[in-house]
């Protein structure tokens, strides 16, 4: 049950990310309460993993869910820049992530 909550820590976290880009600086209420709501919820779910995930593999998995989902959103949604050194970068994390999993016991 803890991976469940911590991939879904994750998504959230890709949610408030996303959601502070179109807050636009915390200058538009509703994106800027989605941020805020996705934030405190996500990082709930994460200290609720972390009671039986190990620290460091939590916060890395979270981190990397975030990172890579950012990313993807960022290119999918927002158009942003493709190359190949970033799709690599992302490839890699993806990788860590994997690693992360299959090295812990939890």
């Amino acid at each position: 049950m803890a991976w469940l909550f911590l991939i879904v820590a994750g998504l959230l976290e890709v949610l408030w990310a996303y959601s502070m880009k179109l807050s636009e600086g915390f200058t538009r209420p509703g994106a800027s309460a989605v941020t805020i709501v996705a934030m405190i919820f996500s990082f709930g779910l994460l200290s609720i993993a972390m009671r039986a995930l190990p620290l460091g593999t939590a916060y890395t998995v979270w981190t990397g869910i975030g990172a890579v989902g950012a990313f993807l959103v960022g290119i999918v949604v927002l158009g942003e820049q493709v190359s190949a050194l970033r799709i690599a970068a992302a490839v890699m994390i993806v990788g860590g992530l994997v690693l992360m999993k299959v090295s812990t016991t939890a």
